[in-house]
């Protein structure tokens, strides 16, 4: 009994240490978004950051290895959610066309199809800001790495991934681009099915069968 409670409490200070953690992330990087969009990412210093959500410099440098990253926190949940979804689904390319489709019907940001001013202030922030578009390479590698893992590792799987990765994130940008310049997301939307339709369409037509074909069939 007394060993089982110990665990348990082990388990529940561990668990407390990890929310405590994320709620730290998520403190330091909201506040330093809002004071990029505020006065520009290259008008605000690390050392402002740091001080305005009342740590050190050195803390918040544990957190964050650079300050492009501050900013860029906020999507990391993304970075292997192709593998993700791969690894769950029958298909490979259906499911991530279904997943993909299933963003769009309900606005996610990350498709790009939404209209909140908060989420045009942020992709506005990180697309004009070339720091960020280059930090944005490292994420784009480690998502394609953990796709093609997931598709079974290899070239094949490698050429896949990197061609996945790159259909959603044009579909996306290209969803941002013209909500951002004004047109309406109900409008927007129905083209953006479309586009994602075609191009995951040409993905099956394009890529070899193993990483297509549903693994249930394979394996019977």
């Amino acid at each position: 009994m007394s060993d089982t409670g110990g665990n348990e409490a082990g388990a529940g200070e561990g668990g407390l240490r990890e929310r405590k953690k994320r709620r730290m992330y998520e403190t330091v990087s909201e506040t330093a978004i809002r004071l990029f969009l505020e006065k520009g990412f290259d008008a605000v210093s690390v050392a402002e950051v740091a001080a305005a959500a009342e740590i050190s410099k050195p803390t918040l440098f544990r957190y964050f290895p650079a300050k492009e990253d501050l900013v860029l926190y906020r999507i990391a949940d993304h970075e292997d959610e192709a593998a993700r979804v791969v690894r769950e689904g029958a298909a490979p390319v259906e499911a991530l066309r279904r997943h993909f489709l299933e963003g769009i019907e309900r606005c996610d940001p990350i498709t790009g199809l939404n209209d909140h001013p908060a989420v045009l202030a942020f992709h506005s922030l990180v697309y004009g800001t070339p720091a960020l578009v280059a930090r944005m390479y490292g994420y784009l590698e480690r998502s394609e790495a953990a796709l093609a893992d997931a598709l079974g590792g290899g070239l094949d799987a490698r050429l896949a991934a990197g061609q996945i990765v790159a259909v959603q994130r044009i579909l996306a940008e290209e969803n941002w681009r013209r909500i951002s310049t004004g047109e309406p997301v109900a409008e927007v939307k129905k083209d953006a099915v479309a586009a994602a339709e075609r191009a995951f369409g040409l993905l099956e037509a394009g890529l070899p069968p193993s990483l297509v074909t549903s693994r249930t069939t394979e394996a019977g």
